[in-house]
């Protein structure tokens, strides 16, 4: 049990038990409960850094009340691969590395953020979901793009060009 200690941003922090002996905690989402998995951040910056991945996909662990990685796109899959890969009846987070042409020919590049609530998902799971994603989304630094999309349409690759300008 502890007693006193201190966070930081990322809600780490040491805190002390009855003892007096030191201990690291994992504080969770004050809203929600949920804490953010290390590897999250990780693949993240291996996206952003190195551009290891094409997406990321991730999940809320209810048990283990935390955000995990669910899936790694590779740099060669495409949006459609992407798409498939968010279940059709359940919430998801998702980040992906969209690459574009302007119209003055220069290759750009924009990383989306994508808040999937399929309209057929549990009320729970959105409310889940919804509470958690401003914590979850300040711990990935270089989000260029948000979308909140209910059903595919929302997040074609359509509304990610016109979004992406």
């Amino acid at each position: 049990m502890l007693i006193r200690g201190r966070l930081d941003q990322s809600n780490r922090g040491i805190g002390f038990d009855v003892d007096g002996v030191a201990r690291f905690c994992l504080m969770a989402n004050a809203a929600s409960g949920m804490a953010v998995h290390d590897d999250c951040k990780l693949k993240f910056l291996e996206l952003k850094a190195k551009r290891t991945y094409r997406f990321i996909v991730y999940k809320i662990e209810e048990k283990q009340k935390q955000v995990v990685v669910e899936k790694l796109g590779e740099p060669a899959e495409s949006y459609e691969d992407f798409s498939a890969s968010l279940p059709s009846d359940e919430c998801r987070y998702a980040v992906y590395d969209f690459d574009f042409v302007t119209e003055e020919n220069c290759q750009k590049s924009r990383i989306i953020f994508i808040a999937w609530s399929p309209d057929t998902a549990k009320v729970r799971s959105k409310m889940i979901y919804a509470s958690s994603k401003d914590r979850f989304k300040r711990e990935l630094d270089g989000i260029q793009v948000e979308l909140q999309a209910t059903d595919p349409t929302e997040m074609g690759l359509d509304v990610i060009k016109s979004r992406s300008n």
